[in-house]
């Protein structure tokens, strides 16, 4: 990582997870790719018929470096999953002890899980677009500015994005995952490291079968 990243305090780190997943029923579809939900709060977005590789992105939505890896891949990405080149599964996890960080994580997180898969992607946008900064110093997320983000997502979900009735859950799994920061990202359960942030060079390693250095 960069000294940039490392000075922020989260980056690419080994972890000790990931059993099978087990792929629920489908939400929205595109060119057979569909978006599901999964029962763990994880969202899958894959052509569940291919043999793609699987990407799997563990991402915190206060992590401003997981921002950047958004703003930098999420286009090439998507258009890799919806081409049905690979799988995608998203894990919303909250990384940070100290607040306000760990509280904005945690209520961003929550709405999330309200958010129907058809504007779950949108919405998904809309929290990297309003993060909280500066990191380590703003309170954001509010369930007020949530609310807003769902309805621009085009989700009416304001009593449970308000209620957090999700918060709990969310902590829950967030706690399963021996997981030291975010973003992390693997491919077939191999961690990858700042190719992640170059949009030619990860197409490149998911389609192209590129060694990972480790």
């Amino acid at each position: 990582m960069t000294k940039r990243l490392v000075a922020v305090g989260v980056a690419c780190v080994a972890i000790a997870l990931l059993g099978v997943l087990a792929f629920s029923n489908p939400g929205t579809s595109s060119e057979g790719v569909r978006l599901s939900r999964q029962i763990d709060g994880t969202m899958v977005l894959a052509d569940r018929s291919s043999e793609a590789p699987v990407l799997d992105v563990f991402e915190d939505f206060d992590c401003p470096v997981c921002k950047d890896m958004h703003d930098k891949v999420d286009d090439t990405i998507q258009r890799l999953a919806r081409e049905g080149r690979v799988k995608v599964v998203f894990h919303p996890v909250t990384i940070f002890r100290d607040e306000p960080m760990r509280s904005n994580s945690i209520r961003a997180a929550a709405a999330a899980r309200c958010v129907p898969e058809a504007n779950w992607l949108a919405f998904r946008d809309e929290l990297y677009a309003i993060q909280p900064a500066p990191h380590g110093v703003a309170t954001g997320f509010t369930v007020e500015e949530l609310v807003k983000a769902a309805r621009k997502a085009g989700a009416a979900v304001d009593e449970c994005v308000t209620s957090q009735s999700y918060a709990e859950a969310h902590l829950a799994e967030s706690a399963k995952v021996a997981l030291e920061g975010t973003p992390t990202v693997l491919l077939d359960g191999q961690m990858l490291g700042n190719e992640v942030f170059d949009p030619a060079a990860l197409e490149q390693i998911i389609t192209g079968g590129v060694g990972v250095e480790v």
